[in-house]
């Protein structure tokens, strides 16, 4: 384990990517970029990191924001439940540790959003503590490295990892350690396109050894993500479009949409939309659809039917917790889910002049 450790540090030392967020050990910095980095690449995540950490230099900032305002400046990097978690997290620092992010794995658990592999990142690059950290190409790496034949979701195999991160860390490097194998993963030891041949770590790799490299980590079956049916009314009124914002908690929560509605089974959008909305509006008139928007979630995708409805006035429900006619000049100032950007995109609305 020493010899891996020793050539993934001279691998990374030779040349590594520049960075932003690798010009600093501000653990603030070193906390954004992480929540950034959660299901996001590299090079997606960069200009969201400039550009948050430019509207908000500090915690303290950042505590300050406003939901809507953050969202959209999140907008178009899904997984939004990090946005909220990184708003209530800054908060609880500002009130619970004076600003400050904290330095103990302990405390920064008990923050939303942050579990083991991000206090890991945050103690080792930004406090130089000797913690390690386990993301997906970490565990590919060491996987491959050890050609591990148990499931990689499994929890003996999450033991493993754990066990075997914290006995190759090199603890007087440990950031960059953790930097090292992270980036070896995300280039070198990638998923699909591997490149053994220019490996530093080939004569140690028991997969390459063995030709199953190809094969590991080994994963269970995946299910084929179903797709649903829903239909969406755009509503106008002097130009404006209606919104509604769903509820903080759950898929999406806090996020801006057109009103919709799963299409039950074997019934016709149109119709579908028309008994939806008069839960919620006197006489709705539904008319044309105006767009398909097609979108996949990870587990899920969904076929989003978008009408063109008149309506006299809306009453929310549980969904959601408020509603706002937007102008076009306010669309770059709120959070939208992907389904609805795109049906703004899709559809007529931006293309008619301002009234």
């Amino acid at each position: 384990m020493r010899a891996v450790a020793s050539a993934l540090l001279a691998w990374y030392d030779a040349g590594h990517r520049d960075l932003p967020w690798r010009h600093t050990r501000d653990p603030y910095c070193i906390w954004l970029s992480e929540m950034l980095l959660q299901q996001t690449q590299v090079a997606t995540a960069i200009p969201y990191y400039l550009r948050l950490l430019e509207r908000y230099p500090t915690v303290a900032a950042l505590a300050s924001a406003d939901l809507d305002e953050l969202l959209s400046l999140w907008q178009g990097l899904g997984y939004y439940a990090r946005a909220r978690h990184l708003l209530r997290a800054a908060q609880l620092i500002v009130t619970q540790h004076g600003g400050q992010v904290p330095d103990s794995r302990k405390a920064l658990l008990a923050l939303p959003g942050i579990g083991d592999y991000t206090a890991g990142a945050i103690l080792s690059i930004a406090y130089s503590q000797a913690e390690p950290a386990v993301d997906g190409n970490v565990r590919r790496v060491l996987a491959r490295l050890y050609d591990l034949e148990l499931d990689a979701d499994s929890p003996a195999a999450r033991r493993w990892f754990a066990d075997v991160s914290a006995s190759m860390l090199h603890t007087e490097r440990a950031g960059d350690h953790n930097q090292a194998i992270m980036e070896f993963g995300a280039t070198l030891c990638a998923p699909r396109n591997p490149t053994c041949s220019s490996c530093p770590l080939a004569s140690l790799c028991l997969a390459f050894a063995r030709g199953t490299v190809l094969e590991r980590p080994v994963r269970a079956p995946r299910r084929a993500a179903p797709t649903h049916e829903l239909v969406a009314a755009h509503c106008e009124q002097d130009g404006r479009l209606l919104l509604v914002r769903r509820s903080p908690a759950g898929l999406l929560g806090g996020l801006w949409e057109l009103p919709n509605w799963a299409v039950p089974a074997e019934a016709a959008p149109a119709v579908a939309l028309a008994a939806a909305l008069r839960a919620h509006v006197d006489t709705p008139l539904v008319g044309e659809e105006l767009t398909l928007v097609r979108h996949a979630y990870s587990h899920f995708a969904v076929r989003v039917h978008v009408f063109r409805c008149t309506i006299p006035a809306f009453a929310l429900s549980n969904t959601w917790d408020a509603l706002h006619w937007l102008a076009r000049s306010e669309l770059e100032c709120y959070g939208l889910t992907g389904v609805t950007l795109k049906a703004i995109r899709q559809g007529p609305w931006l293309e008619q002049r301002l009234l």
